[in-house]
């Protein structure tokens, strides 16, 4: 699930803090949200959270590398990765 907080934070290091629909910069001045590169930046890193959604729990992978070993572990991680490669 998408954070649009932590969205816009990471598309524009220059904010420092979220009040409501307003952003700020050090200097608590108002600073103008750039939808094009928040979108840019969705864009370029939503693999991170669709990765996320699907791997299987820690305990699921411990299981798998207990059970399986290394290589049945690697195997599903790398499927996941496959799915959803980075652009």
């Amino acid at each position: 699930m998408r954070n649009r907080m932590v969205d816009v934070l990471s598309s524009h290091p220059h904010i420092t803090r979220i009040l409501g629909d307003i952003c700020y910069d050090k200097d608590d001045n108002i600073v103008e949200v750039d939808e094009a590169v928040v979108q840019a930046y969705i864009a370029n890193n939503d693999y991170i959270e669709q990765r996320r959604a699907t791997y299987p729990s820690i305990v699921d992978q411990l299981d798998t590398l207990y059970h399986g070993g290394y290589d049945a572990w690697k195997a599903t991680i790398q499927q996941i990765k496959d799915e959803f490669p980075k652009p």
